[in-house]
């Protein structure tokens, strides 16, 4: 297994498809081309249209290890590449003191042995890049936009050559590249340098013949006319320019909750009564009321 699964975009459709990650062929062809052309690939678009997913059948599908840096506001350069252990650190210098070694050794020396690999602490980028593995591990850089420029930076010059440096240790350059997808929900914009240095691609969310298949897959239980209707119905809140338009995560949730209901066909009392699984914002949801259920009803039961 490797890359050598996604040699093609036909082959990135089927082994996304046998995952069950119904994929476009634009999303496809990015995908492919990150992996031919060792580049990194930025995947934009709301949340819950399925960026991280993306990464994790990547890795499922190639057989690759799925390494995660979750970004958040104040991340800093140690959280994502390295740390020393220093419990482990203050541990062994107490067992020197004990057994007499520390008498017996010069300070620099017992200084050096604190900062060896035995030590060293590993963070996501490191791990990465300093892979063992036959198959390249798949590097989720996942939420970019909520970490600060000064990080971006960071990220910028390891991913340009893939390779960092230790400086008790030396550099790790990755002998073969991580697989790299970067995502972002757009909560504020990814610097240009970053976008320059990868491939880009923006997630829609599903149209709705997508939206079905992805239901019919992820909810096999729920019958096929609620699950158009309820595609039809998502889609439809949508487009009434939500706070927080609801995710493909968000449709599965409601299609599931209406099925365990024991309901098979949308009713404004049904929808009224889960919308709460669909729509997460009380203005959304008061947003979709005075739009009119039983409107968008009428128009998912024709669907």
């Amino acid at each position: 297994m490797g890359r050598s699964e996604l040699s093609s975009v036909d082959a990135v459709l089927l082994r996304l498809d046998e995952h069950q990650y119904l994929a476009d062929r634009g999303l496809a062809t990015s995908i492919f081309l990150a992996a031919e052309l060792e580049r990194p690939l930025l995947l934009e678009g709301d949340a819950g249209v399925g960026k991280t997913e993306v990464a994790k059948v990547i890795a499922a599908a190639t057989g690759a290890e799925l390494i995660r840096l979750q970004c958040y506001e104040g991340i800093d350069v140690s959280q994502a590449l390295y740390e020393w252990n220093y419990t482990r650190q203050l541990l062994h210098l107490r067992t020197a003191e004990a057994t007499g070694i520390a008498a017996d050794a010069a300070a620099d020396d017992l200084e050096d042995e604190l900062f060896t690999d035995r030590f060293l602490i590993r963070r996501p980028l490191l791990q990465a890049i300093d892979h063992r593995s036959d198959v390249p591990p798949v590097l989720l850089i996942d939420e970019v936009d909520r970490a600060d420029d000064e990080f971006e930076a960071f990220l910028l010059e390891a991913l340009s050559d893939y390779s960092v440096t230790v400086p008790e240790l030396g550099a790790f350059r990755a002998e073969q590249p991580p697989m790299v997808i970067i995502t972002s929900n757009r909560t504020r914009d990814v610097h240009d340098a970053l976008k320059r240095r990868a491939l880009y691609h923006w997630v829609e969310h599903p149209d709705f013949e997508r939206e079905v298949q992805i239901i019919e897959r992820k909810a096999p239980k729920v019958p096929a006319a609620l699950a158009r209707q309820v595609a039809s119905a998502t889609g439809q809140f949508r487009d009434m320019g939500m706070y927080k338009p609801p995710g493909i995560a968000e449709t599965l949730d409601w299609a599931n909750a209406l099925h365990l209901l024991a309901e098979t066909t949308l009713t404004a009392e049904s929808v009224d009564a889960t919308l709460g699984t669909l729509l997460k914002y009380r203005e959304d949801q008061e947003r979709a009321r005075r739009a009119g259920i039983e409107s968008v009803i009428e128009i998912a039961l024709g669907a």
